[in-house]
């Protein structure tokens, strides 16, 4: 059963927005990137990632993140079938804005990008997002 495991923050400062979420809600720090599109620090609270993420341009914000303004700027499901799930936004007429089966080499995931019916951004992976609580299987 598909879950919600991811929220992204565009922040102008990810070392102090990082720091903030860790000191005020106890969040955990689980890894670091810094990328050819945004530097990232990956937060979680034992069930959902939060990615602190300061993007190297505007453009590549709205292109990736999903906008250009600050706060969240798009969220994530970590799903069991990605094929299936995949036919299911095609179906329903999601847009695909990036597809790829490359794992990331220093987080260890990939993710494909898609823009629902309203035009936001929201990533899905079977391979989950740094921190997260993998989804649960349900008991037959």
């Amino acid at each position: 059963m598909p879950k919600l495991r991811h929220l992204a923050l565009h922040t102008a400062n990810v070392e102090a927005t990082a720091d903030f979420y860790k000191r005020v809600f106890d969040m955990k720090e689980v890894g670091r990137n810094k990328g050819n599109y945004a530097d990232a620090i990956y937060l979680t609270d034992g069930t959902l990632n939060l990615t602190v993420l300061t993007f190297k341009s505007l453009d590549i914000a709205e292109k990736i993140g999903g906008s250009r303004s600050f706060g969240v700027v798009h969220f994530g499901f970590w799903v069991d079938d990605l094929a299936e799930t995949r036919r299911r936004l095609k179906y329903l007429g999601a847009e695909c804005v990036e597809s790829h089966e490359v794992k990331d080499t220093q987080s260890g995931h990939f993710e494909d990008k898609w823009k629902g019916p309203d035009g936001t951004l929201f990533d899905v992976t079977n391979t989950g997002f740094p921190g997260a609580l993998p989804p649960q299987r349900e008991q037959a």
